[in-house]
Parts: C-alpha cells; sequence; structure tokens
C-alpha cells in the first residue's frame, strides 16, 4: 500500500513538495497556490491575482481547509470542518504570521478585529483588500521600512496614493544594505513621491466610526490615514506543532532530513528550524521541500525499513511513495548561476518585528522561460545562502542585491565604489581568501559572478586585485 503523505500548508514549500509527489494538500487559504514574490505586483496592478498561480500539484489540493489539531498516536489531522485526514507521513509547512506591533488602538475590546483600512500585508486576501479601499489621493502610511515596506509604498505610489513610509531603525533595510546603499535607496523611493521618516516609532492608531483615521507617532505627531499596511516582519506558525508536543524552539525544529521531534513528521519552509536558524525566505523553503522529495523518494527506493532514529523512535518505511517516481527527480535550480531565469523579489518572511529580508528565485508563472534544472541528491538538507534582490519601478528604475556578511570585522577587507550621480554603489567584504558579503545597488552586472564566489565560498585567486571583484564580470577574467 502507498504511503499516505499529508502536508500541510499551500504556501511556496508545502506547494513545492506537491507538484513533486503524490500528497493529500491541506491548504487554509482558499485560493489556488500563488507565488508569493510577486503579492506587491499585483497590488499595484502589474499582474492579475491569477497570473501570479503556482504551478498545479499532482493531486487535487484541498482548499480553504484549516488543520486545528494533529493526533500522533492515531495519525490524524483534525480540520476546522470536523473532517480527519489519516497519514503515514505529515509534512507541516504552516508558513509564518504577520507580526502585529503593540500600537494603542489596533485591537479593540477583547481583542476585536484591527479598524477598517488597516491591514498586513501577507496574502492574497490582504493585497486585494488593499486594492479595494486604495484610490489617487488616498492618504497611507506603511509602517516597517524593511524591504516588504519599501516594495509596499512602491506598489501604493503607483496606484495614486500619498503614501508615508515610517521606519523606527535609522535607516531603510538596514538588515540587508549599508549606509550608502540605503541612503541612494531613500532617494530612489521618495523620488517616487513617497515620504519617508526614519528613526520613527508609531505608537498607536485613531479611528472613527470603526475605520482608521490617523497614524500616532511617539513625539506626538500625527499623519492622517485612511490606509495603514503594517510590514513589521512575520513569526513562524508553530501553534499546531507545539500543541502535538512536538520540539519548537523559534520555529519547529528538525534534522537534515527536516525531520521534527516525532520520526512520522516532517518540517519545512517559513515555520522549519534547522542548525538553530529560521530561514523564512522563498528560496530555502524550495531547497527543503526538495531535498524533502529526495529523502522521501530515497526511502521508498530502500530495500529495508529504517532503523531507529537518533532521537530513539522507531522510523517508518516508506513504500510507495511517489510510485513511478524515480530516486533523483530534476527540479528547477534556486541558486544564481549562469543562465539563471529572471528573477523576482520574495516578500519579507524573516523573523522578528523589523521588516525582514527576501531573496530571489526563478520568477513563476509570468511567462519567464523555463528555470534550469539540476538533478537532487538524496543527501538531505544542510542549508541555504540566501541572496536579496528587489526591483523598484519609476522614471528610472532601481535594481538591488546584497547577499552574506556586508558588516566589515576587524580585519577585513573592504573594496566599494560609489557613483551617486548614477545612484550606483557596489561594495564587498572579504575575510581572509574568502568573499563573506557584498552590496550592490544601481548596477547589478557583477551579481551573478560574485553571488557564485559567495556560495561556492572558494578562495579567492592570489594573483586577482580585490577591486576587480567589482568589474562587470566580478574579476572573472
Amino acid at each position: 500500500m502507498s504511503t499516505r503523505i499529508v502536508v500541510v500548508g499551500g504556501g511556496t514549500a508545502g506547494a513545492r513538495l506537491a507538484q513533486r509527489l503524490p500528497v493529500t494538500l491541506l491548504g487554509e487559504e482558499p485560493h489556488t497556490p500563488y507565488n508569493r514574490v510577486l503579492l506587491a505586483d499585483v497590488l499595484a496592478g502589474r499582474y492579475a491575482p491569477e497570473v501570479i498561480a503556482l504551478p498545479g500539484t499532482r493531486e487535487p489540493a484541498r482548499l480553504g481547509v484549516r488543520a486545528v489539531r494533529i493526533d500522533r498516536a492515531a495519525r490524524t489531522v483534525e480540520c476546522a470542518d470536523g473532517s480527519l485526514v489519516g497519514y503515514d507521513r505529515l509534512v507541516l509547512a504552516t508558513g509564518s504570521n504577520p507580526v502585529l506591533p503593540p500600537l494603542r488602538g489596533l485591537r479593540g475590546p477583547g481583542g476585536a478585529e484591527p479598524p477598517e483600512g488597516v491591514h498586513a500585508f501577507r496574502t492574497l486576501d490582504d493585497c486585494l483588500a488593499l486594492r479595494d479601499r486604495v484610490r489617487p489621493g488616498v492618504r497611507a502610511v506603511v509602517v516597517g521600512g524593511g524591504l516588504l515596506g519599501v516594495s509596499a509604498a512602491r506598489a501604493l505610489a503607483a496606484l495614486g496614493a500619498e503614501v508615508v513610509l515610517t521606519q523606527q531603525g535609522e535607516r531603510l533595510m538596514e538588515r540587508q544594505l549599508d549606509a550608502t546603499a540605503s541612503h541612494l535607496l531613500r532617494e530612489h523611493v521618495e523620488s517616487l513621491g513617497v515620504e519617508v521618516h526614519t528613526e520613527c516609532r508609531v505608537s498607536g492608531l485613531r479611528q472613527r466610526d470603526g475605520e482608521v483615521t490617523a497614524v500616532e507617532l511617539a513625539d506626538g505627531f500625527v499623519l492622517d490615514a485612511r490606509v495603514v499596511v503594517l510590514a513589521c516582519g512575520v513569526r513562524p506558525r508553530v501553534a499546531l506543532a507545539r500543541e502535538a508536543g512536538l520540539a519548537v524552539a523559534t520555529g519547529i525544529v528538525v534534522d537534515d532530513e527536516l525531520r521534527t521531534s516525532d520520526p512520522y513528521i516532517h518540517a519545512i519552509g517559513d515555520c522549519a528550524e534547522h542548525g538553530g536558524r529560521v530561514y523564512g525566505l522563498a528560496g530555502p523553503a524550495l531547497d527543503q521541500a526538495d531535498a524533502l522529495t529526495a529523502v522521501l523518494l530515497a526511502e521508498t527506493a530502500a530495500p529495508a525499513p529504517r532503523g531507529p532514529s537518533s532521537r530513539g523512535a522507531e522510523r517508518p518505511s516508506a513504500t510507495g511513495v511517489g510510485a513511478g517516481a524515480t530516486p533523483a527527480e530534476t527540479v528547477p535550480a534556486t541558486g544564481v548561476g549562469a543562465g539563471a531565469t529572471p528573477a523576482e523579489t520574495v516578500p519579507a518572511n524573516g523573523v522578528g518585528v523589523d521588516a525582514a529580508p527576501t531573496e530571489t528565485v526563478p520568477a513563476t508563472g509570468v511567462g519567464a522561460g523555463a528555470a534550469p534544472t539540476e538533478t537532487v541528491p538524496a543527501t538531505g538538507y544542510t542549508g541555504t545562502r540566501a541572496l536579496t534582490r528587489l526591483t523598484l519601478g519609476g522614471a528610472r528604475p532601481l535594481d538591488l542585491a546584497a547577499f552574506g556578511d556586508t558588516t566589515a570585522l576587524p580585519g577585513d577587507h573592504v573594496v566599494q565604489l560609489t557613483d551617486a550621480t548614477r545612484r550606483a554603489h557596489r561594495k564587498v567584504v572579504v575575510r581572509g581568501d574568502r568573499l563573506v558579503g557584498g552590496v550592490l545597488l544601481g548596477d547589478l552586472a557583477a551579481v551573478g559572478t560574485l553571488a557564485r564566489a559567495w556560495e561556492g565560498d572558494e578562495a579567492l585567486p592570489d594573483e586577482a586585485p580585490l577591486l576587480h571583484l567589482l568589474t562587470h564580470d566580478g574579476g572573472s577574467s
């Protein structure tokens, strides 16, 4: 009998696994799984919602179904509609929840819903609700100046809103960019008509008849607003796992086989914590889904059941997983390499109150060419190096990319070139003989070569001057 695999969550990770293997996918949102990378473009009107749909799953997904309880002894998932779904293997891809800051007036008595006009920017429903409310000239305040907040502000400005972007920190995208790049980014955002306030803490909301009317700042200043977007980061969604008694730290703790403390349950994507790290990014989510696919396929081909796990529990034998599939399937490459497909920006999915980092992944469902493929080895998951990338429109579109550690330590070599008149800035950090991080803004010609050198963690050639790292070929000539 085939192994029954149930996946809870229809986001990037869950949908990817359901494209690779015949599984029962339980998706809480009513929409077909979609590419969250492109939500800002849907908000701006660049894409229709149906355009960002992900490729179809191998088996029909159950959409609009919320899992509420796991019975590990019976190996069943209970859903909000009262139905029970049995499993031999369960995969938690529950994603993350937006952080709602403790603002006065955000919640009414008894934890009532926020006032009309106040939205997170996490789901397609959030995006559609914002589009319905925003009209040319409407006053909109975005709380959070990380990449998600910058993306939301840009999209709202494209709809004709009068946008104010507030950031509690000293500069925009301070987690990814150095001071010079952040300054150039601010200039570009302001050129789009967005009013930017840094070192600015929002303390409360005002409302009238259940609708937001203003945003209060800690210094007493009041910003009129009919729309408020909370882009304050996200946290892993772990309640289902915690209530089931699984090991949870910041995220659901998993090993290199993406296995939780229960050998019959795996976790991938934003909710998973691997090696003490929660990525909260689309690229690692795809990598984890592909690694788990390989693990399950390899176990299918195994001649005998697995022995006891490192946690002392018996692992099941996986018989019939992905019938007809070979142990090594081909999947789109998620790294940045030669011939990489056009990339889009992933919305903020990090952990914490500030807007979190993003990265690039191959565009799906928007007319991009077919992605390069590579074979997935059945070696488990060992981690992902993620690249942040964003393109902001306007009369002079601005591209930026950041990777690795962009803050130099004592003894590091820093090489940078800046042309403020062209809004171009390139900087790399070299530690010993390794490239450990970089920021590029305005001119990304060298990003492919630099990213490959960083991802490969290879020694830089002794004979090449460090300045060559910032040439268009990344020092390859």
